[in-house]
């Protein structure tokens, strides 16, 4: 069987000489490198970086059409400098001025040296003399309450403040990052891969329990017998190192010990979505370059509805939940197959994969478009699983509960993770229950709950129950808790720790908020930022772009002020490598260049967060779901937020649309509210208590059904499409008067509002005069 295709390393795309912004950008700013230098290292971007100064090789027509427009924008705001550089005399003239520039440079640092040559005397000579008159019993007070005052009526001295206060969050995490960075080395330097570390743990606990589920149990032992028959059937058929076998199966042990088994001969391993049909199913295992795929009894369905496109080439296995029972089309019953294969040992003539090779592909949730597949490695996953365990001070004996899909980098290895790692026990569920949650924890005896996304409030919307606090879990983890019902879950379920995380599975930007802190989901050092290079850089809010600076590198946020988040790149080091995706091309538009220095790079979130003047960051929103009506900037996620706590913890989904002929976009909700629940004058009302007039929805639509991701989000994109054309949709439908009321959105409304016979958001335009006539 031959091997598939190799995707491109995203670093590796990046070959292509990229010519400078202008020609005298250099010379002209020789002064600014000074400057230039101090932020670099201040935010960690210190390290060498071996990547020529380029643009990226798939998409290079359209970066370097940007590249042009940020040129002929430098060209156009410096247009005298640039018409002199083309006159020798003048060109002269610069050089002569920069010498100039570079004299008066020296003479400063010359003065600062003497300067601080007598500060330094003089500072010995008050010691002296408060020595000799106070002596050191009540002279170094004195001279410590000075040195106070003075550094309290000095800018400077807020860093002092900041240090102190943030300093056991800091040491907190250094502490946790050197003992995942001595981890990573030992497995690194023995070339161990998951299934190594695997067998450590097989050795060390064969009978503990290492993976449980509603209606199975099974220790370590059985996990490695399991996997070992996968890997002796997929080697004897021609399975081997470098080959792509998909999986298609619900949350079950059997689903860790396929992907585990694969990898033991070097198979990479597709992790594909089960709520995905047709063509986004198709396009998963293609995109993949799959040669075989595993998929359940239960898709069966699935299957039949693709089989006409999937290519020909791609071996079938169908596994069942007994042997010898009947299985589609040309499929293998591989339910059958494994009862027949060695469980003790591995065929003898495997090629053994490396620590750096590829484990499984991960697939992003599809909320903008077509999955994508992100590559994990088996030291990526390392990475992953290890850093939060330190990070968040897991232990061994945990039993960790997670009712999160296994295809997905939240189950799949953060908690899954912490068995194939550390030897601690998982419980799994087939699907999320909210008012099974915590009576699930109680079943299992966990310790540490995960929630993603709306979980959390899902589970505070059910009624109350014994099992709120009869659990004996003592730390939640995951990420999107709300900040305006963290507290309230917190409370009500007797939490006593709460680890939000942020980060993309392809990403190298990963964070954690280990101290509790509301909202925040996770830091940057303000004493420490080299030790772990991330970045807020100013970026246009619509597209994500950077906004560069004359020089033509990026610009620093300061703090409380928005920005996109990125992680410098660092090649060969698992906590700073970029994978990135199967497919190169969309790699490629991950990753900025020239970040802070010509040459270095950097993995763009694409998401905004805010850093306070503390280090801690919070999300804002995603580049291009920030919209400005009435001349402001509005923030869909707060919005959301705050739309679904007064429509009573529903789902709700906020996004711009288009009216013809008026600047910006509206802002509209979707609510899914089947059974009609919500009182639209009380949700009018108490809207307007927290929200201000500009960001309030100027369309409301009511779902009645929903079609959610696997990691509950909503599909955005489908719905801004199709807008608020009341012709199109029978959703029900709801506009915003100029009285602050919902009344419905008529055919004969939206005909007015498309000729613009109505005007949206009257009462806005009146505050706003209100406000300037006040003054």
């Amino acid at each position: 069987m031959s091997s598939s295709e190799e995707p491109v390393d995203a670093v590796e795309a990046v070959q292509q000489q990229q010519t400078t912004n202008a020609s005298g950008v250099d010379k002209a700013n020789s002064n600014s490198h000074i400057t230039i230098d101090i932020d670099v290292k201040r935010n960690g971007f210190t390290d060498k970086n071996d990547c020529s100064i380029a643009t990226l090789t798939n998409g290079a027509t359209k970066q370097q059409d940007d590249k042009q427009q940020q040129h002929d924008q430098y060209q156009h705001q410096h247009s005298n400098d640039r018409m002199s550089s083309t006159n020798t005399t003048d060109v002269q003239n610069n050089l002569s001025g920069h010498s100039s520039q570079s004299q008066s440079q020296r003479s400063s640092v010359l003065c600062r040296v003497v300067l601080a040559t007598v500060g330094v005397g003089l500072l010995a000579a008050i010691v002296t003399l408060i020595w000799y008159y106070m002596g050191w019993t009540f002279g170094l007070p004195a001279l410590l309450i000075a040195l106070l005052v003075i550094l309290l009526t000095k800018p400077g001295w807020r860093w002092f403040y900041i240090a102190g206060a943030t300093a056991k969050r800091d040491l907190t995490a250094l502490f946790a990052y050197v003992k995942l960075l001595t981890l990573i080395k030992k497995y690194e330097k023995k070339n161990f891969t998951i299934a190594d570390i695997f067998q450590i743990n097989v050795a060390n606990f064969p009978d503990k329990v290492a993976i449980v589920s509603e209606t199975q149990s099974w220790t370590f032992r059985q996990l490695n017998e399991f996997s070992n028959r996968i890997a002796n059937v997929l080697h004897g058929h021609g399975y081997k190192k470098g080959d792509v076998v998909g999986l298609l199966l619900e949350n079950r042990p059997e689903f860790v010990g396929i992907w585990l088994g694969l990898s033991k001969i070097g198979v990479i391993t597709p992790l594909i979505n089960t709520n995905l049909r047709g063509p986004s199913l198709l396009h998963s295992i293609t995109v993949a370059k799959c040669s075989a795929f595993i998929y359940g009894e239960g898709f069966v369905e699935a299957m039949n509805d693709i089989s006409k496109e999937l290519p020909s080439n791609i071996s079938l296995y169908q596994f069942n939940n007994e042997a010898n029972q009947p299985v589609n089309g040309t499929a293998k019953d591989l339910t059958t197959l494994l009862e027949a294969a060695p469980k003790d040992k591995l065929p003898a003539s495997v090629e053994r994969p490396s620590h750096h090779d590829k484990l499984v592909y991960i697939y992003t949730s599809g909320t903008t478009g077509l999955p994508k597949a992100a590559v994990i490695s088996h030291s990526r996953y390392l990475f992953i699983a290890a850093g939060i365990h330190f990070t968040l001070g897991f232990q061994q004996k945990d039993i960790f509960y997670t009712p999160l899909p296994l295809y997905h980098t939240a189950g799949g290895i953060m908690s899954m993770g912490q068995a194939m790692i550390f030897g601690s026990t998982v419980a799994i569920r087939k699907k999320f229950s909210a008012s099974g949650y915590f009576a699930d924890c109680v079943k299992f005896n966990c310790t540490i709950g995960q929630y993603i996304g709306e979980m959390a409030r899902y589970i505070l919307a059910t009624p109350p129950s014994e099992n709120d606090t009869k659990h004996k879990v003592r730390l939640i983890f995951g990420n999107g808790l709300r900040p305006q019902i963290w507290p309230q879950f917190v409370e009500r379920f007797n939490i006593g720790k709460v680890g939000e995380f942020y980060g993309a599975t392809e990403g190298n930007a990963n964070i954690m908020n280990h101290d509790n802190t509301v909202g925040a989901i996770g830091f940057v050092s303000r004493i420490l930022p080299q030790i772990y290079p991330i970045s807020i850089i100013r970026a246009d809010p619509d597209t994500g772009e950077p906004i560069r600076g004359p020089d033509g590198l990026c610009q620093l946020c300061k703090p409380n002020e928005p920005g996109v988040f990125i992680g410098k790149i660092i090649k060969g080091n698992p906590s700073r490598e970029f994978l990135g995706y199967v497919d190169e091309k969309a790699s490629a538009k991950k990753v900025v260049c020239d970040v802070f220095k010509k040459g270095d790079m950097a993995f763009l979130s694409g998401d905004l967060l805010v850093a306070d003047e503390k280090g801690y960051l919070y999300f804002k929103d995603r580049t291009g779901d920030t919209f400005r009506w009435k001349g402001e900037n509005v923030s869909t996620s707060e919005v959301e937020a705050q739309v679904s706590n007064v429509a009573g913890y529903k789902d709700t989904i906020v996004y711009g649309v288009n009216i013809p002929n008026t600047e910006g976009r509206a802002g509209m909700a979707a609510i899914y509210d089947p059974d009609g629940q919500v009182d639209l004058d009380k949700f009018s009302q108490n809207l307007a208590k927290v929200l201000p007039t500009y960001a309030r929805p100027q369309f409301l639509r009511f779902l009645t059904k929903i079609d959610l991701t696997g990691t509950f989000k909503l599909r955005k994109v489908d719905l801004q499409k199709e807008g608020y054309d009341p012709y199109k949709l029978s959703d029900a439908l709801y506009y915003l008067t100029p009285k602050g009321k919902y009344e419905p959105l008529t055919k004969e409304i939206y005909d007015k509002i498309c000729r613009n016979e109505m005007s949206l958001n009257m009462k806005a335009e009146v505050d706003i005069l209100f406000c300037l006539c006040s003054y």
